[in-house]
This record gives C-alpha cells, sequence and structure tokens, in this order.
C-alpha cells in the first residue's frame, strides 16, 4: 500500500436511536443508525413494522393508485371490445 494517501483506521463506536452501542473499527470514529440488531423486529421476534419514514404508508398509497389506474384501462379494454364487436355485425 501507498503510505499517505489511505484515511485513518482505528476504534469507533457506532450508537443506535434505541440506545444501544457497539464498538468496532472503522475510518469515522463515531456513526449513528436507527436500527441496530438490538431493535431489529428480525433479530428480536417481535412483529412490528419499522417505518422511520413513513415508506409502508407511500408504498399502499401507490399501489392503491395503481391498482385504480389498472381497473380503469381494463374497463376502457372491455368498452372498446364491446364496441368493435358491435360495429362488425352491423357492416354485413
Amino acid at each position: 500500500m501507498k503510505k499517505g494517501i489511505h484515511p485513518e483506521y482505528g476504534p469507533a463506536v457506532i450508537v443506535c436511536a434505541c440506545g444501544n452501542k457497539v464498538e468496532t473499527a472503522s475510518t469515522v470514529s463515531e456513526m449513528q443508525v436507527e436500527i441496530c440488531s438490538a431493535c431489529h423486529p428480525f433479530y428480536t421476534g417481535q412483529k412490528k413494522i419499522v417505518d422511520s419514514a413513513g415508506r409502508v404508508d407511500r408504498f399502499a398509497k401507490r399501489f392503491e393508485v395503481t391498482k385504480a389506474l389498472q381497473e380503469e384501462k381494463r374497463k376502457r379494454q372491455e368498452a372498446k371490445t364491446k364496441k368493435k364487436k358491435k360495429g362488425k355485425g352491423k357492416g354485413k
């Protein structure tokens, strides 16, 4: 490795929003995180939704809008199909 171009690597502390502290090594001396293994539902076994920024709600709203648009499109396609069937019968 070249000397003088690499950042300093040393002890670091990771602090979670729940208050848990983890000592490790990094180029940054302290890091703040929102969730860790002490409070994450996967590791704790608790059934709760971790939603720090309303992501679940935003996804649900997008899903509802998309579903409504797909329903409208399906109805328009059905209406077009019915018009085509009616038009073919009159011409003969």
